[in-house]
Order: structure tokens, then sequence, then C-alpha cells
């Protein structure tokens, strides 16, 4: 009687430890889904579409070509600056070449007509002083000739200005506008080839094309989305950790991932653990855990042969005994 007393003892514990243990991995089996980082393609330009290199559900790899927009109007642009570079080359090297001889000539021969007309007025106004001296004209005629003689005198100091700008050549500060030009005339032309690239609108990493949100012919407005895609060669599954294990529960905690549809479950670790808590979404409540905290988490599949859908339900068990590999 007192074994069997004894029996019923050992048993009765078992089946408290073993209910025990069950609960506690229940606490460790999470609800979540399959996810993919969203990255939405926004046009950068107002132009209207011409091109949809890609459909929807296509695997991309970065730098695939996913739409192009119509490049005329920044062609046009792109003509215009070539041009204003390509003059203000021109002048540079004018400046640097300095002044033409036959230039020089020219403003050489002003020189010499200028102080020509000089002395012929310089005579004049002395023949129209010695006239006005012996009364035989009047003070008007003296008074025209000193005039003609000071014009004569301005004009050749300003022809011989111009010949000593030309003898001299170019100066550093006239050299530095140049340069400074031409190199305002090149930024403006870079500017425009990176709004040219950005007329084509390509994969930033590898990823699945989810969405193509305008048709071609539509035009999208600046900052608008027009493609959305699915990134990572597999989506991670996404899960809220309740409050009660969250200290145990780090970056890098080993995990099983249940999918459903696959009879056998896929190796996980845990990549991201939120640090503000939330409250649990309605698809991941259960009786058990309604009106507490969690903390949003992301778990990396390991072991899938190929890529997953998103928004499977997943259940995710946390290996909180054997944290990290």
């Amino acid at each position: 009687m007192k074994n069997a007393k004894t029996f019923f003892l050992c048993i009765s514990l078992t089946m408290m430890t073993l209910a025990g243990c069950d609960s506690q991995n229940a606490n460790h089996r999470i609800v979540g889904q399959l996810e993919s980082d969203r990255i939405e393609i926004t046009a950068e330009v107002s132009e209207p579409i011409v091109e949809r290199a890609v459909i929807e559900g296509q695997s991309v790899t970065a730098g695939r070509l996913l739409i192009t927009q119509d490049t005329s109007r920044i062609n046009s642009r792109i003509a215009e600056a070539r041009a204003s570079e390509a003059q203000a080359r021109a002048r540079l090297d004018e400046l640097i070449r300095g002044p033409r001889k036959e230039l020089i000539v020219a403003a050489q021969a002003n020189v010499h007509g200028a102080r020509d007309e000089l002395a012929f007025r310089e005579t004049d106004l002395d023949r129209a002083q010695q006239v006005h001296e012996l009364n035989l004209a009047s003070s008007d005629l003296r008074d025209r000739a000193r005039a003609a003689r000071d014009n004569a005198k301005a004009n050749l100091g300003n022809l011989q200005a111009k010949l000593d700008e030309l003898l001299t050549g170019t100066t550093l500060e006239e050299l530095r506008q140049a340069e400074e030009a031409l190199s305002q005339a090149g930024a403006r032309l870079a500017s425009l080839a990176i709004d040219l690239q950005r007329h084509s609108s390509v994969a930033p990493v590898d990823s699945i094309v989810d969405s193509l949100l305008f048709e071609v012919g539509e035009r999208p407005a600046i900052g608008q989305p027009m493609v959305i895609l699915l990134s990572g060669r597999q989506p991670y599954a996404r899960i809220f950790v309740p409050e009660a294990i969250r200290v145990r529960v780090t970056s890098g905690t080993r995990a099983k991932i249940y999918v459903d549809g696959l009879e056998e479950p896929l190796a996980g670790r845990v990549r991201w653990v939120a640090s503000e808590a939330a409250f649990t979404p309605y698809f991941a409540l259960t009786e058990h855990d309604r009106g507490r905290l969690s903390y949003a988490a992301k778990v990396d599949v390991l072991n899938a042969r190929t890529r997953l859908p998103d928004g499977v339900p997943v259940e995710v068990e946390l290996l909180l005994g054997n944290d990290k590999e």
C-alpha cells in the first residue's frame, strides 16, 4: 500500500513538472508573421513615365532599372549648360593668350593720329590767340580753338590708356574671374548630369517588386512613390516579445520558426528588439497575454531554401536556454 502511494506521488510530480515545462515553452512561443522592409522609390522629377522595366513580383538585383521618365527637358538644359561651359572656357583661353597683335597695332595707330590731331589743335589755338591779340578776331574764335585743343588732348589720353592696357596684358584678377566662371559652368553641368540620372529609377538593394503605382504616360508628382520594393533575399519574422521575458531576449538569441505550410521548423536568430514597449497587436493576443506590454522584434530566417512569401503567419519559439551560437 505504501509502495502504491509512493508510485502515484512520483507520477503526480512528473506530470506537474512536464506541465510546468510545457507552460514555460508556451510562453516562449510567440505568434507573428513574415515581413520585409519596404522601400519606396519616389519621383524626383515631375515628368511622364516612358518605360516600366520590371513587373510586379519580379526579383531584382541592386542597380536594376525600374522606371524611366521622359528626359527631353533635362537634355535641353544640359545642351545649354555645355554651351555656357564652352563659352567660359573660350574666354579664359582668350585671356591667357593675351591681346591680339592686330589690336595693338590698331591702338598704336590711333595714338599716333591723336597726337597729330593735338599738334594741329595746338597750332590752331596759337594762331587764334595771335589774331585775337591784334584785335582781328573775336574771343569766341579763340575759345573754340582752345576747346578743340582740350578735346584733342583728352582723346589722346584715352587712346594712350587703351594702348597701355593692351601692352600690359591680362591681369590676375581677370584670370581669376574667368577661372571661377568656368568652374561655375562645370558645376552646373555636373548638377544637371545628376538630375538626368535621376530620371531613371533603379533598385538600391536586392529586392522584390511589390507594387508599380503608375502606368506608362502618367506623370507622378515630385516626392510621390512610384515603386514599392520588398528588400532582402528573405523576409524576417516580426513578433512581439512579452515583457516577462524581454530581459532574456537580445540580438543573437536563437529561435525556431514554425511557418504555416512547412512541416519542419526553420532556424532563426533575433536581429533586433525594440527598446520601447508597445501594446501587443490584435493578431498576437491570447487570453493569457491580453493587456500586457510587449516589444517588437525581428527574427531572421536562416535556412529556408527559397524566399518565403510576406504576410504568412508564423510561430517563433525563442530558445532562451541556449541563446547564442
